[in-house]
């Protein structure tokens, strides 16, 4: 006879949740699956479920009828690098410390794929942009824990496919990660897909072109909508399903085009949906909306709590299950479904939580300072309030002023203390510069759990933070990261972090905007769209440097090498230790007939990157033409000791042997160089010359 079992004997543990199923022998635990879909660049006004009436997201809306829907979830940064770094880590990023491109992932942070993979699951990751690949540096460590990491995007070239290039359309990586998921012996698994679709430049797929022509960013909502369908389908009903914005897009809210400056709902507000095992069998049909304010720190912990695993006391968010709140049905239901917390006939009720039980959110932003020089940005969203730290103070009623339009700072200077108190503290806690843990409470605020006084002084500390230590202020950029962000129109800085400006970015934003579109215009290879669109901002800011980078690049792929070198001698003295720069201030001088100049530029950046062949190349190259062969000897076989099939360094190492007398030393190179390049008629004129030679 089938065992009768309730949730009278089957305590309800919100931090037991191990999916129970039944068999004649009794029940049976397994390890839930758990699938994590993040929708980048996702506004939370687009989803149906949380009130658009636009029509984008069928599919979502239909998971969201059988999920618990977080209404008021709040991005930690509207970064794509940190966002998800907070996402898989539970952590804050004064914590997990990447603030920035290019920062690395610490192994010290706890890391959901890792954390699962020692509990016995298969996990895999299938990105769709190069801003999350860990083998170029852009998501150093990000991999940690998957036994796959699908990336493998490389630079592009003029003329080349974007989405076979630096990032890929999400049909192609959901038919990546299903494949993946459906083959044999992968449960329990974890499978991450990021769908990178929604940033722009918006271009959503040809069949939505044409209906969307007029809202390109909606139709790329729609696309990663169908997409979503795909992979909760081919997940099945038994997985965790969580879907989670990493940030959202400004489309010119508060003066901002895109995302990475601002801290305000537009770029933070994110739609969060998590589905639980057997909602829809034995559960209420009626989607549960949670109204409390939560975080995407909370995500992490969630997770694991919802699999029945513990969570390390070094993870800072807090699960949100307690808020699903599950309770037996007491009109006495015989029907039996399979629950988050056992097998019995439950229900879902309806969310009472108010402000009350907020959790108090906060974000930060370095991009501002890291990209411009300017100030950077923290927010603190406690009870009705929103602070945002800037050098111009902001405090919006959020209630009373859901679009934040009416800044009140000026007027309720007793609350903007209170808050900035609040922040404080929070900031302390979260780096342990407090003394206190750095996990538990997350900073909650009201009632008891309200932050006290400052234990700070008040204003950025010597990394120009805005409070609170812990981020890699002095991380480098290598150049090859540098052009892989502007690929995708962000202003990633290659030398040290400048100095915390006093510039506020809401005065200078539309320069932002017009830096933007300029570096797209650059990768582009628009050339002349990009050049009068840099002297603007050069005009209005001349002091930054990616924007005198950029000018000069543009003028030098047009041609227009003396131009080029008064910004990139601007770029240069502005940051000296921006390896890019000096590169391209070489590259322009070597063009210009300066040979000896463009060596001391080279020299520079070939000692300062040793492991960059393109430097070590470009330094042998005009030793050799000022002479210095043994010196340029040197640099080419550097070069190719770090990229044997570099075409231009094996070309000139092999002319250089054979004119020195070496055929058949040089043979070998020219031999290479025509392989890598057939088509080369040059390569195979001195590969013939050096056999000829060699006789």
């Amino acid at each position: 006879m089938r065992p009768i079992v309730t949730l009278a004997v089957l305590a309800i543990s919100f931090g037991d949740t191990l999916v129970l199923s039944q068999s004649t022998d009794g029940l049976v635990q397994r390890k839930p699956s758990v699938l994590l879909i993040t929708l980048d660049t996702t506004r939370a006004d687009r989803m149906g479920f949380l009130g658009s009436t636009r029509g984008l997201t069928p599919a979502l809306d239909a998971l969201a009828r059988t999920s618990t829907i977080f209404t008021r979830a709040y991005a930690q940064a509207p970064i794509t690098t940190v966002s998800h770094a907070t996402i898989l880590s539970g952590t804050y990023p004064l914590f997990h410390r990447v603030t920035n491109f290019g920062s690395p992932l610490p192994a010290t942070v706890p890391y959901l794929p890792d954390l699962l993979r020692r509990q016995g699951y298969h996990t895999a990751a299938f990105v769709g942009s190069l801003v999350l690949d860990p083998k170029i540096g852009t998501a150093s460590g990000f991999d940690r824990g998957f036994d796959v990491y699908d990336a493998g995007f490389r630079m592009r070239s003029p003329g080349e496919d974007r989405y076979r290039t630096i990032e890929r359309r999400g049909d192609e990586v959901a038919s990546r990660a299903i494949a993946w998921l459906t083959s044999a012996g992968r449960e329990p698994y974890f499978l991450w897909a990021h769908l990178f679709d929604p940033h722009d430049p918006y271009d959503p797929p040809p069949d939505l072109e044409q209906r969307f022509r007029s809202a390109p960013y909606d139709g790329e909502i729609a696309s990663v909508d169908r997409i979503v369908d795909r992979l909760v389908k081919a997940a099945g009903p038994g997985t965790i399903v969580a879907v989670a914005a990493d940030h959202g897009e400004a489309l010119g809210g508060h003066g901002e085009a895109t995302h990475g400056v601002f801290l305000y709902d537009e770029t933070l507000h994110v739609p969060l949906v998590i589905r639980l095992p057997g909602v829809g069998s034995g559960f209420s049909r009626t989607a549960r909306r949670v109204t409390t304010r939560v975080r995407l720190a909370d995500l992490a912990p969630t997770l694991l709590d919802a699999a029945g695993l513990p969570r390390p006391s070094a993870m800072q968010g807090e699960s949100l299950i307690p808020l699903v709140r599950l309770k037996p049905d007491p009109t006495g239901t015989t029907a039996t479904g399979t629950t988050a917390a056992g097998t019995g006939a439950v229900r879902l009720e309806p969310d009472t939580a108010g402000t009350t039980d907020d959790r108090p959110a906060y974000a930060e932003t370095e991009y501002p300072r890291q990209a411009f020089g300017w100030s950077m940005l923290a927010s603190w969203r406690s009870d009705r309030f929103l602070l945002v730290r800037a050098p111009r103070p902001e405090l919006y009623d959020v209630i009373a002023d859901p679009g934040a339009t009416r800044n009140l700072a000026a007027t309720r200077p007793r609350i903007v203390a209170g808050l900035t108190a609040e922040l404080e503290q929070f900031l302390a806690w979260s780096t342990g510069a407090d003394g206190s843990r750095r996990s538990g409470g997350s900073g909650r605020s009201g009632g008891s759990g309200r932050s006290g006084g400052p234990n700070r002084s008040d204003g950025p500390d010597r990394s120009g933070r805005a409070g609170g230590s812990g981020g890699v202020a002095g991380a480098r950029i290598d150049p090859a990261v540098a052009e892989r962000l502007a690929s995708l129109g962000y202003v990633g800085g290659s030398g040290s972090t400048p100095a915390a400006g006093g510039v506020d970015p809401k005065d200078r934003i539309a320069v932002a905007n017009t830096l933007h579109d300029a570096m797209i215009a650059v990768e582009d290879a628009r050339f002349a769209r990009a050049i009068p669109l840099l002297e603007q901002v050069i005009a209005r800011e001349p002091g930054i440097p990616i924007a005198q980078l950029n000018l000069g690049i543009a003028r030098a792929r047009q041609k227009q090498y003396a131009r080029a070198v008064p910004p990139l001698t601007r770029a240069v003295a502005l940051k000296t230790d921006d390896m890019r720069a000096h590169y391209e201030l070489a590259s322009a001088l070597y063009e210009t007939g300066d040979v000896t100049s463009a060596a001391r530029h080279f020299a520079v950046v070939a000692s300062t990157m040793p492991a960059w062949a393109d430097a070590r190349y470009s330094l042998g190259s005009v030793y050799a033409r000022i002479d210095r062969i043994p010196d340029a000897i040197a640099e080419l076989r550097a070069a190719l000791d770090l990229e044997p099939r570099h075409f231009r360094a094996n070309l000139l190492l092999g002319r250089i042997l054979t004119l020195r007398g070496e055929a058949p030393l040089a043979v070998p190179y020219l031999r290479t160089a025509v392989n890598v390049q057939p088509d080369s008629s040059e390569a195979k004129q001195f590969l013939a010359e050096a056999l000829k030679d060699g006789k």
